[in-house]
């Protein structure tokens, strides 16, 4: 069972190896890296690539590590044991399945994506230790062992906004996203727009990169974020002479795509007028 990207979904050398690393020492895999860069979608793309069911779990900030197990709802039982319900006496009824349950139980392997893990408690990672090392866990008010039948393979997302407990980390096999350089960004976006021409997407491009790597900026545009951007100018049918700047400093077309943010637009508002005055 090896992962080796999909028609959809560019993955580099060393993103493919992490993920057959992964799943050959049946380890869950660790994916950092700054928001837009294909964390979620890489979960997607390896169910895909070896023909495998996903089930997803999305971390809030209120989510606990319970949850993904089971939840036990004793509120509705009280209610129907009030009102003479018969599926009162038996206690199943008032057990939800949470998503590691439902991964365990699945006959066949699946792939398990546990999204922004850093978004909940410090303490949540630590709380699922056991239940990933020895894939089981105890129902205590049935008093039965859930035990998987198939190691799923799990891949837990963080944006890197919490630092994670080194016994959690110890567990994982860990691999940093790295923002694709030019020659890797031309790929994804002929996956995302296969028609799209080589002077635009060059042009759009050298004007991303610029903005990214513009001093004081607070938030770099993403790999999602130029995609959006292109979608738009496509759409538009903008050409690369309809989109070069004015100005090395001036905002690009359409840069709501692509700032988030309003020091952002001052900063390179300032830049432009700045370049407008030095003429």
């Amino acid at each position: 069972m090896k992962f080796k990207g999909t028609e959809d979904y560019v993955a580099t050398e060393d993103l493919t190896i992490a993920v057959n690393a992964a799943v050959t020492l049946e380890r869950p895999l660790l994916i950092k890296g700054e928001p837009g860069t294909g964390k979620t979608e890489l979960a997607k793309q390896v169910a895909r690539g070896l023909g495998l069911h996903m089930i997803e779990w999305n971390i809030k900030s209120t989510t606990k590590a319970q949850q993904g197990l089971y939840e036990y709802d004793a509120v509705s039982r009280l209610r129907d044991s009030q009102l003479g319900e018969e599926k009162v006496h038996d206690v199943k009824n008032y057990i939800r399945k949470g998503k590691l349950w439902q991964a365990f139980e699945a006959e066949k392997k699946v792939v398990l994506l546990i999204d922004e893990v850093d978004k909940a408690d410090i303490e949540f990672p630590n709380d699922l230790l056991q239940e990933l090392d020895k894939m089981e866990f105890f129902v205590y008010e049935t008093g039965e062992t859930i035990v998987a039948k198939q190691r799923p393979i799990v891949i837990i997302t963080s944006n890197n906004e919490k630092e994670l407990p080194d016994a959690f980390l110890r567990r994982c096999f860990f691999h940093y996203i790295r923002f694709p350089d030019e020659d890797t960004l031309r790929q994804i976006v002929k996956v995302h727009h296969p028609g799209i021409k080589d002077a635009l997407l060059t042009t759009a491009l050298t004007q991303f990169f610029e903005l990214r790597e513009q001093p004081g900026i607070k938030k770099k545009p993403s790999t999602s974020e130029v995609l959006d951007w292109l979608k738009l100018l496509l759409a538009e049918d903008l050409t690369s002479e309809d989109i070069r700047r004015e100005g090395a400093n001036a905002l690009p077309k359409l840069h709501g795509a692509l700032l988030k943010n309003e020091q952002d637009v001052h900063l390179f508002e300032r830049l432009a007028f700045m370049a407008r005055s030095n003429r």
